[in-house]
C-alpha cells in the first residue's frame, strides 16, 4: 500500500551559481610564424569536411579588431537560425536602455494610496537574488497599496514559440510583473519504508499557493506535472525515482497569478486599478545592478531573463511593455549600420522566426565592445569551462569568451571573441543549421577549429 500526501511548504531553490573564471596561461607554446589570414591554412577546410559538419548549412565570419578586418569568412552574408546568439543583441539593448541598474516597481502616493507600476523586473522573489528592495518596500509599506493595470501589449508566449512545450523549465511565461521566476518548483520526497508494503511519498511546491491539485500515482513510474495551457489547474503524478524537483512554469494570465501569489506572500490583498489620468511623478526602486542579471542571462543562457530585458526597455523607452516595439527600435537606430538585415522577433532565440548573419553578429560584437569595453562584455558571456560552456574550451578559459546556442537539435551557433596566443582579440561567429547529427559532434568540430585559430593565429 502506498501512502500518498501533498502538502505546500517552502524549500530552498537551488539557482544556478555564477562561477568566477581567472585567465590561464596557455598550455602549449605557438609555432613562432602566424599566418594573418586564415584562408592561406587548412583550418578552414578541415573544418568544413569535418563529418559532423561537412552536410551542414554553415556560415563563419572571423574578424580581427586589432587590424579591424576580417581574416576569414564563409557564407558570413548568409542568413541563419541563431538559436540563443539572438541574446547578443538584447544584452546590447539592456546595456543601452537600463543602465547600471534593473527597474524593479514604479510608484507614487496619493491621498493614503501607494500606487504601483510594474516594471517587468524578472528578479522579484527570487532567491539566487538575495536583496529584494521591491519586497521589503512592499513589506513594510503602512498605507493601501494598489497596482495600475500594465501597459501590456504582447503575448505570454513569444510570436513562433513551439506552443506545446509550455510546460518546460526553458520556457517561462512573460508577464508585467514576474513572481519566482513564473514558476512553481514541485518536489517530490521519499519519507522511508514502513513495514514490508507501505512507503510514504508526498509532493511538495514552492512558492505555496491555493490553485487546485490533484495527486495520483504515475503509470509509468515518473514523477509529472501537468497543467492545461492557460489555467492553473495541475495534476501531480508521483513516481518511483524518489527525490527529484521539477521547474513547471505557471500560467500568469497577466498580472492575475502574481497577485494570487502575493497576497499570500504578503499576507495583504493588493487590487488592480485603471490608470489614472493626468500627468504623474513616478519614483523607481531599484532591484539589482543590471551586470547582475545580464550575466546568467548570458553564461546560463536565461530565455525568462532575456525576454523579460526587453520588456523592461520597452516600459523604459515608451511606457508600454511591447518587446516589437523595441526591436523595431534598434533596428531602425542603434543597429541601423548592421551589414545584413536580420528577422528578429524576441528576446531569448526561442522562435524559428529569428535569422541573422554570421557578419551581423560579428559588427554587433565589436560594436558592444566599443560602447561598453571590452572588459565588461566578455565579463559577461561564458568562458571556456563554465555556464553553457562547462565542457568546452577548457584550456582556453580566459582566452574565449562567447555565446551559445542551440535549438531543436539542427540549429547550433557560438559567437563572441578570441585572445589569440599573439594577443590577439578575434571576434567571430560561427552559424551552423540543418544538421541530422548530434549537437556535441557539431560543438566539437567547432571547438578544434577554434582552439587551432587561437594557438596559431
Amino acid at each position: 500500500m502506498r501512502m500518498v500526501k501533498i502538502t505546500s511548504g517552502k524549500f530552498e531553490l537551488f539557482y544556478r551559481k555564477v562561477a568566477l573564471f581567472v585567465v590561464l596561461p596557455a598550455l602549449f607554446v605557438a609555432s613562432c610564424t602566424s599566418p594573418r589570414h586564415l584562408g592561406r591554412t587548412a583550418l578552414p577546410g578541415r573544418f568544413l569536411d569535418d563529418p559532423a559538419i561537412s552536410d551542414t548549412h554553415v556560415g563563419i565570419a572571423v574578424y580581427d579588431a586589432g587590424a579591424r578586418e576580417y581574416v576569414y569568412t564563409h557564407n558570413s552574408e548568409k542568413f541563419f537560425v541563431p538559436a540563443s546568439n539572438v541574446k547578443i543583441p538584447t544584452l546590447y539593448a539592456g546595456l543601452k536602455y537600463l543602465g547600471d541598474g534593473i527597474p524593479g516597481i514604479r510608484y507614487f502616493e496619493y491621498n493614503d494610496t501607494v500606487f504601483l507600476r510594474a516594471t517587468g523586473d524578472p528578479v522579484f522573489m527570487l532567491t539566487d537574488f538575495c536583496e529584494q528592495p521591491v519586497f521589503e518596500f512592499l513589506r513594510n509599506a503602512e498605507n493601501p497599496l494598489a497596482f495600475i493595470e500594465p501597459a501590456w501589449q504582447t503575448g505570454a508566449l513569444g510570436y513562433g514559440w513551439p506552443w506545446n512545450f509550455y510546460l518546460n523549465y526553458y520556457m517561462p511565461e512573460r508577464s508585467p510583473f514576474p513572481v519566482y521566476g513564473n514558476v512553481v518548483i514541485w518536489a517530490q520526497r521519499d519519507i522511508g519504508l514502513y513495514g514490508e508494503d507501505i512507503k510514504i511519498t508526498y509532493a511538495s511546491s514552492f512558492p505555496v499557493h491555493n490553485w487546485p491539485v490533484e495527486v495520483k500515482d504515475s503509470p509509468d513510474g515518473v514523477f509529472e506535472v501537468q497543467r492545461p495551457g492557460t489555467v492553473n489547474d495541475y495534476k501531480v503524478y508521483l513516481g518511483l525515482e524518489g527525490e527529484r524537483d521539477l521547474f513547471v512554469p505557471f500560467a500568469t494570465n497577466g498580472m492575475q497569478a502574481a497577485l494570487e501569489l502575493l497576497a499570500d506572500t504578503l499576507k495583504r490583498e493588493i487590487p488592480l486599478v485603471p490608470p489614472r489620468t493626468g500627468p504623474v511623478e513616478f519614483k523607481t526602486i531599484k532591484s539589482a545592478v543590471a551586470d547582475s542579471l545580464f550575466r546568467p542571462m548570458m553564461v546560463h543562457s536565461d530565455n525568462f531573463f532575456a525576454e523579460q530585458v526587453l520588456i523592461m526597455v520597452s516600459d523604459e523607452l515608451f511606457g508600454v511593455m511591447d518587446e516589437m516595439l523595441v526591436i523595431e527600435h534598434l533596428l531602425e537606430n542603434d543597429f541601423e549600420g548592421m551589414p545584413d538585415n536580420p528577422r528578429w522577433v524576441d528576446g531569448s532565440g526561442l522562435s524559428r522566426y529569428n535569422i541573422f548573419s554570421p557578419r551581423s553578429f560579428v559588427w554587433l560584437l565589436e560594436k558592444m565592445k566599443d560602447e561598453f569595453g571590452f572588459e565588461r562584455v566578455s565579463g559577461l558571456l561564458p568562458t571556456g569551462g563554465e555556464g553553457t560552456l562547462d565542457n568546452l574550451y577548457l584550456e582556453e578559459s580566459g582566452r574565449i569568451f562567447a555565446k551559445t546556442g542551440t535549438l531543436g537539435g539542427n540549429a547550433v551557433a557560438l559567437s563572441g571573441f578570441l585572445v589569440t596566443e599573439r594577443g590577439r582579440t578575434l571576434i567571430f561567429s560561427v552559424l551552423v543549421n540543418n544538421h541530422n547529427k548530434n549537437s556535441n559532434d557539431v560543438r566539437r568540430a567547432t571547438e578544434s577549429f577554434l582552439r587551432e585559430i587561437i594557438y596559431r593565429y
